[in-house]
């Protein structure tokens, strides 16, 4: 298969490169960085295309891999029954339990769970960590957005979706409906999230107080 096939196809199916189109200039890192917060509210009326989450899964075939083991395996479930059902198995904002977020109507449709063909180690965590960051920046280069998920019964996601794999993560994928703002801290600072006003506030360390 060639390089960027599906990344091509998605450009057929949804017309970024139109001709008639007028050239669109490629963010950065920065500014895809900068997009890719945690969300956890979702634009129902947005659906993900399965386009779309090859391009997202399609990234590891080109991402760093320790000793390039390659042991992480992907399974996506994309919306109706199935991703309902995955709702109660899933936690989301574990520091504002009061909130009980995901709110009703926003909740995520698209998930890409995560599993490892071999037991989880230090090594295997770390190939998560890239996989993980990479799908997600992805997302967001295509418009979209998502968030990691530790917090899960993987017990009771390994029964409900047939896997014969243990889960480790799963990353919920989707159109935002929330804004997310990081605030620049002192090292030493609270790092809580929080929210006012319908915003969610991210602290994150400048970074001079990040050296040693």
């Amino acid at each position: 298969m060639a390089d960027n096939y599906l990344e091509k196809r998605y450009d057929e199916v949804f017309g970024r490169n139109n001709a008639s189109s007028p050239s669109v200039k490629k963010p950065t890192l920065d500014k895809l960085l900068l997009k890719n917060r945690s969300y956890r509210a979702y634009d129902k009326n947005y659906k993900v295309h399965q386009l779309q989450l090859d391009a997202i899964i399609g990234i590891n075939t080109r991402i760093a891999s320790g000793a390039n083991a390659q042991t992480l395996r992907f399974r996506i479930v994309n919306g109706g029954e199935k991703a309902a059902g995955m709702l109660p198995l899933i936690h989301l904002g574990g520091a504002l339990p009061e909130l009980h977020l995901p709110f009703p109507g926003t909740e995520p449709e698209t998930f890409i769970v995560v599993c490892s063909t071999k037991q989880e180690n230090p090594i295997i965590d770390i190939d998560l960590g890239i996989s993980l960051q990479s799908m997600l920046l992805k997302a967001v280069e295509l418009g979209l957005g998502g968030i990691i998920i530790r917090n899960f019964d993987k017990d009771a996601m390994k029964s409900y979706l047939g896997l014969e794999l243990t889960p480790i993560a799963v990353l919920a994928i989707g159109k935002p409906a929330e804004t997310v703002q990081l605030v620049p801290v002192r090292a030493g600072d609270d790092l809580r999230y929080y929210r006012e006003n319908g915003t969610h506030f991210v602290p994150k360390i400048v970074a001079e107080d990040l050296m040693v």
